[in-house]
């Protein structure tokens, strides 16, 4: 309790340097768009921002309600033009200074977060005002009350939730496409430098070997053999760049018979630890298959690793990969490209990496990728909250009542003319009310009934989805 009542102190205190903030605010708006005086703009919203920003920690770490930053992405840096020059509202620039400065002001202008921040700032000591009561008697649920304002002006637009959700779309996608750009690099090189080369020399031996046929048998002879010889390594190699573009066992047995496969084929001793109740999907299995080897290809080359471990399981929807070794240590992404290819596979799937290799070992990597994993199987799901609960049993037990007692059956007695009133209140109201009274009891209890599926509904709705989706159709096509 004395907690809360400091916090309470704390957030009144609060008030004085908010009302300071917003005098000096002020000033700066006026300076800037009365006089001209733009270069003041940005540092009031950076301190408008600051304040909207520590509230938001406060009240997440005093409420429990979290609140994420509602700001739209910052604009990317110019880029020059063909020419070397920056490109501004129809003007040439010989620097990025002052098309940078454009878009940032720009960006900070139209920004609606921008404007809710200046009026959450203008209200706060007001509601802080009005709230003083119940924060004294109640401070507990004032506290809730307190954040729940905030977060009414203070949490993402839709505008800002899009924008952001976009920018991390065509990142994922750039990262994609350069992954499989370097993957279809990685297959070209393979065919050229191996294949081609070796389909090359199958070619000149056969040809040798046409010439001497006649003349000289034996080594017309010996030339074939040599040639079905390289054309038994060319499919061996064949084979081999197959499997790095989709191995046949993945495909067919899943993640984890094909990384048991990848440890019997690797000369350290790895042991594979499985978790997993059902298959993810393929692409999935195909980024984290491929990280796997890897990482096992790193650990024998440049690792001196003797023993690996490798860890697969699943964290409610979440699938976590570990790789430990008991090599030299001292990897590092920035190093190699190997680890950072690594990190674009995974980041198609908003997965993240982990590294902890200190020098002298040993070498542990963990991957995660998030929700790739369907909902309805992936451990148990967040209980829904008690005062949910309660609204929903409230609902199943008393919607009966306004929808069939006082609503259908009313009704029909309505139609009938039946003279028995009973508990039927519609029917005790004059005549002109009765109808509409009817009406409302009937849309009353159907809305309780909605209301009492779609709570659940909306809080787990994978497997609720799952649930509810027949296993097959009644009819056939």
């Amino acid at each position: 309790m004395l907690r809360r009542y400091g916090r309470i102190l704390a957030l009144l205190g609060l008030s004085v340097v908010q009302l300071a903030v917003v005098l000096v605010a002020t000033v700066c708006l006026l300076l800037s768009f009365a006089l001209g005086m733009v270069f003041l703009y940005p540092p009031q919203v950076r301190l408008v921002r600051g304040l909207a920003e520590d509230a938001r920690r406060r009240v997440a770490t005093w409420t429990g309600i979290s609140i994420d930053p509602p700001y739209l992405p910052e604009p990317p840096p110019p880029q020059p033009g063909p020419d070397g020059m920056y490109l501004s509202e129809r003007t040439l620039y010989r620097t990025p200074r002052v098309p940078a400065w454009n878009a940032r002001w720009k960006w900070m202008l139209t920004d609606p977060a921008t404007w809710r921040d200046s009026l959450w700032l203008l209200l706060d000591p007001l509601i802080k005002i009005c709230l003083l009561p119940p924060l004294l008697v109640v401070p507990g649920r004032a506290l809730r009350l307190y954040g729940m304002w905030c977060e009414l002006l203070l949490s993402p637009t839709t505008t800002s939730r899009l924008a952001r959700q976009v920018t991390r779309l065509n990142r994922v996608r750039n990262l994609a496409a350069d992954s499989q750009a370097a993957e279809m690099r990685r297959i070209e090189r393979d065919l050229h430098d191996g294949t081609q080369a070796r389909l090359v020399a199958i070619g000149m031996t056969l040809g040798a070997a046409e010439e001497l046929i006649d003349r000289d048998p034996a080594s017309a002879r010996a030339l074939l053999a040599k040639a079905r010889e390289a054309s038994a390594d060319t499919l061996t190699e064949l084979r081999r760049v197959i499997r790095g573009i989709h191995p046949p066992v993945l495909a067919e047995r899943g993640l984890a018979d094909a990384v048991r496969a990848l440890a019997m084929d690797s000369p350290l001793r790895v042991s594979v630890e499985v978790d997993l109740s059902h298959r993810p999907e393929l692409p999935v299995e195909a980024a984290l298959y491929f990280a796997v080897s890897e990482l096992l290809a790193n650990a024998a080359r440049h690792g001196d690793a003797r023993t690996v471990t490798v860890d697969i399981r699943s964290d409610d929807a979440d699938l976590r990969v570990s790789v430990t070794d008991d090599g030299l240590g001292g990897a590092d992404p920035d190093r190699g490209s190997g680890l950072a290819g690594i990190e674009r596979r995974l980041a198609a799937f908003d997965g993240v990496m982990a590294i902890t290799s200190p020098p002298g070992g040993p070498t542990s990597v963990t991957m995660e990728l998030p929700r790739v994993l369907p909902q309805h199987w992936a451990g148990s799901q967040p209980r829904m909250p008690r005062r949910k609960a309660a609204l929903v049993v409230f609902l199943w037990l008393t919607a009966w009542c306004p929808l069939f007692p006082q609503g259908l059956v009313a009704a029909i007695f309505k139609i009938i003319d039946f003279r028995h009133r009973s508990w039927f209140l519609a029917l005790y109201l004059p005549g002109p009310w009765q109808w509409p009274v009817i009406l409302f009891m009937i849309a009353l209890g159907i809305a309780m009934y909605v209301l009492a599926i779609t709570i659940p509904a909306a809080h787990t709705r994978e497997r609720w989805m799952v649930q509810t989706a027949p296993p097959r159709l009644w009819f056939r096509p």
